[in-house]
């Protein structure tokens, strides 16, 4: 499921590897790894590892495979969840540029990014210190009285819909310690509609990238998406002091 650079080694369950933010290691030639969109039983192990009752949960995940289940953050994994485009576009730099990704869901038109526990703490931080955050608070994004209250833009936002468009940082909601994420089934037919997998867990120990990491897929996709402010119009504004002659009237 994950891509490795060159002298990476597997962490042990909880440790991330180390990157530096402005300059990954490029990737060596490598045939392309399958991605599975179905849970394996061993990523059904490190999922339910994360729970209070592993053993109960694995057994309500057999029973009903189709279902989704709900499972806390902070312990075993961190979610960071972005908008959907916006997301796409960093698994593309995390899959091409970088060192693969972890387990990564979609739901409610966002994506769920599995990263390491302390990312949902440190992530915000480390953008706001690069100056690189363009939204409001979780807790703003998250409820809508808020929104109204305080004149917050929404999790997609009105700038750039939220594909890193105009330069920024969409609103990251960085789940942790304290907080559930809906995780999608163990199994999801083709037509079914809820939370699915994008790239699903497959190992009892999979990777997980760490704040350093998501932080320069980040800037990557604000570094390479246009601005729209930049962007020149194809024809040249229209002279208003030009004569205008009515030619239906020609002979």
């Amino acid at each position: 499921m994950t891509a490795w650079l060159p002298g990476d080694t597997i962490p042990h369950h909880g440790e991330t590897p180390h990157h530096d933010v402005g300059v990954l290691p490029a990737p060596h030639h490598r045939t392309p790894v399958h991605q599975t969109s179905q849970v394996t039983a061993a990523g059904a192990a490190w999922l339910a590892g994360a729970a209070a009752y592993p053993r109960s949960t694995l057994a309500e995940w057999e029973a009903h495979p189709s279902s989704p289940g709900v499972l806390p953050c902070g312990s075993a994994f961190d979610v960071v969840n972005v908008p959907t485009l916006f997301g796409r576009r960093m698994l593309e730099h995390l899959w091409s540029d970088g060192p693969g990704s972890g387990p990564v869901a979609t739901h409610r038109g966002r994506m769920l990014l599995f990263a390491s526990p302390g990312t949902a703490q440190r992530l915000p931080s480390l953008l706001d210190w690069e100056e690189w955050g363009g939204g409001p608070e979780p807790r703003a994004a998250m409820d809508p009285q808020l929104r109204d209250d305080e004149g917050a833009e929404g999790p997609e936002g009105a700038d750039g819909d939220g594909d890193g468009s105009d330069g920024k940082v969409p609103p990251l909601l960085c789940h942790g310690t304290g907080d559930a994420v809906t995780v999608p089934p163990l199994t999801c037919a083709p037509t079914a509609s809820g939370p699915r997998w994008v790239v699903a867990p497959d190992t009892r120990t999979p990777w997980l990238p760490g704040p350093d990491v998501l932080l320069w897929a980040c800037v990557r996709v604000t570094r390479s998406t246009p601005s729209t402010a930049s962007r020149e119009p194809i024809f040249p504004p229209a002279d208003q002091s030009a004569k205008v002659y009515d030619v239906s009237r020609r002979r």
